[in-house]
Parts: structure tokens; C-alpha cells; sequence
């Protein structure tokens, strides 16, 4: 049986050392978990980042300026091993909650509580945190203070619950057998829908879905799509709108992949690129191909996958095509 729990303490430590430390001591703290060729990755504005200082001085030291008391609520904790490198991540999911005392990107606080959503990629080499993908829903913020900067979604935005079972932290390993089964079920899923983009199909029928899904599956979308419940009311709602109105789907493959218990992760960099037609997110079609940054985090209930949270770096992908969201919402909220 494989053991990831050197793994997991380190990144347990971590956190909590993380979410302790004064804004003054951020620093020190990732500078004693990181890898010397520490490497970051994020949603924009930060995308990538190559040190420490410049992840501490960019992301860290804004964030818990403008979110006091911040706090890391975890719905999801697992490890594994890379499929696609053979290397040893840790993922974590959830909220980060705090109070929005301060602007933030231009987003005028609130002083209320505010839940963020987030997943996190860390991988482990020589027992040291080398590489980090956070992914943050910006757009979900935004809404929360009142700047939503879209037009309605298909779906509904909500603070989303952790699995419906409440059995998303795996502190302690589970059996590689059942990691297996659902990633095995994963791969499937992926390699039906990159069949469905290569056949230049615009559409989807329901009995490909069937295959790995439940009926009564969960998607929890990104703010701007939002959540929809049941394999109908998903296709209504997210999935046959996202085919209709993106043309030339192509997968470009994934960073990091891997499974434990019954929870698969992964994401991409980028996922796949699409060109908007016109009507997606209720946006006119630009012509403008553009790349998406997902992260996929899946829950196996026996054969079919039956929960699904995603994050997509909207906000880049609006901006490949012109349309800055943040820089826009700034100058409109905040221009004297």
C-alpha cells in the first residue's frame, strides 16, 4: 500500500502554520515548507509565479490584508501519485473564510464574512512543497460584494457543500484499490468527451453521460455558470450551451492527475482552448480562441462518478478575448 503520509503532514503543517502566522511572518513561514525552485501557478491576475517573494509580495500579503482572520475550510484532502509524471501531490478544497475589511483588486469591501472558494495542488519533492496550483473563484467574490460582472448564469451560485457523505478528508490513507476504480472511471469520462469534441459534435447525447455518471449527479460550477443537479438539468444548464456556443474544442491535457478513496483531482495549464460563438456565459461570440485553466474535483459513489466541483479561471479566459473583469469593475465601482 502506498503511503502519502509524509506527504500529508507536511502540507497539514503547513496550513496551519500558514493560516497562524502574522502577515509580517507569511514569508518566513513558506520560505521553511518551500522547494528551492519553488513554482506557483494561479488564476489571474497572478498566473505564474517563480519564488517565493514574488508569491508572498503578489498574492499572500494582498489577500490577507483585504480577508481578515482568514481560515482554510476543508472539504476535501487528498494525496497521490501523478499519473502524467509520477510525482507525489497533495490536494485540498474548499473556503477560505474570512472578513472583507479591505479592497481587494479593485472589488470594494464589504466588512462581512466572505467564503472563497479554493482548490490546492502541492506537490511534494524531497519533502518540501516544489510546485503549487491554487485556483481561487474570483467571479464568486465578486458576487458576494455586489459586483457581479456578468449576466445571469444557467446555474445557481452558493456557498457549495463538501460531499454529500462528509468523508472528503483523508487524513489517513485509503486502499490504492479504490483510488484505482476511480480514476479508471475518471479516464474514462475524459476520454468519452475528448472523443465527442474530435467529431466536431456541438451537441451530447445523454447516454454518453450515463456511462460514468449518476443520475442524480452534482455539478458545482464556477461563479458565472453556477451548480445544477441531475444529468438533464446538467445538460440544460451547463453542458449543451458550453457545445453549442464553443467551437473548435480541443483538450490539451492536464499537469497533474490522480486519485485516492473514492476522489479523483486534476487540472490542466491549459485544459483545453475554445472559440466563443456567441451566447455562452450570455456573451457575444468574439472569434478570439482562447485557453481555459480547469480544476476537476470528482466523488465516486460505487460505479458512477456522483459529485463534481470545477473551477475555470473565467477571468482569463474573458481577457484573451478583451474583456478584463476586474480591471473593468475597478474603474466603474471605484472611479472618483
Amino acid at each position: 500500500m502506498t503511503n502519502f503520509q509524509a506527504s500529508k503532514q507536511l502540507v497539514r503543517h503547513y496550513f496551519h502554520a500558514l493560516e497562524q502566522a502574522s502577515i509580517d511572518d507569511i514569508h518566513t513561514v513558506i520560505s521553511h515548507y518551500a522547494h528551492p525552485d519553488y513554482e506557483w501557478k494561479g488564476v489571474y491576475p497572478w498566473r505564474e509565479k517563480h519564488s517565493v517573494n514574488e508569491v508572498v509580495s503578489e498574492f499572500w500579503r494582498p489577500l490577507l490584508t483585504s480577508i481578515k482572520h482568514l481560515q482554510r475550510r476543508q472539504d476535501i484532502f487528498i494525496a497521490g501519485k501523478n499519473e502524467l509524471g509520477d510525482e507525489e501531490w497533495v490536494m485540498s478544497m474548499g473556503n477560505f473564510m474570512g472578513l472583507f475589511d479591505e479592497d481587494f483588486l479593485g472589488i470594494r469591501a464589504t466588512r462581512k464574512i466572505v467564503n472563497i472558494r479554493y482548490a490546492e495542488f502541492n506537490c511534494i519533492i524531497d519533502n518540501k512543497i516544489a510546485k503549487t496550483g491554487l485556483f481561487i473563484d474570483l467571479i464568486g467574490l465578486m458576487e458576494q460584494a455586489g459586483a457581479y460582472p456578468l449576466p445571469p448564469s444557467t446555474g445557481v451560485y452558493y456557498n457549495y457543500p463538501g460531499p454529500r457523505n462528509h468523508d472528503g478528508l483523508l487524513f489517513e490513507d485509503a486502499p490504492a484499490t479504490e483510488g484505482k476504480k476511480t480514476l479508471d472511471l475518471v479516464n474514462e469520462m475524459v476520454n468519452d468527451l475528448d472523443t465527442l469534441n474530435k467529431s466536431g459534435s456541438m451537441t451530447c447525447s445523454p447516454d454518453v453521460l450515463a456511462r460514468t455518471w449518476a443520475d442524480n449527479m452534482v455539478w458545482y460550477g464556477p461563479a458565472g455558470v453556477g451548480a445544477t443537479y441531475t444529468i438533464p438539468r446538467y445538460q440544460e444548464q451547463h453542458q449543451l450551451p458550453f457545445r453549442a456556443s464553443l467551437g473548435d474544442k480541443k483538450f490539451c491535457g492536464h499537469l497533474c492527475r490522480f486519485a485516492e478513496g473514492n476522489f479523483a483531482c486534476f487540472f490542466g495549464w491549459p485544459n483545453l482552448s475554445n472559440t466563443p460563438l456567441g451566447g455562452w456565459l450570455g456573451l457575444p461570440g468574439g472569434q478570439v480562441n482562447a485557453e481555459m485553466q480547469v480544476v476537476d474535483i470528482y466523488y465516486r459513489d460505487g460505479d458512477k462518478l456522483s459529485e463534481n466541483w470545477i473551477f475555470i479561471d473565467l477571468p482569463y479566459w474573458l481577457k484573451q478575448q478583451g474583456l478584463d473583469v476586474l480591471e473593468r469593475t475597478q474603474t466603474i465601482l471605484n472611479a472618483q
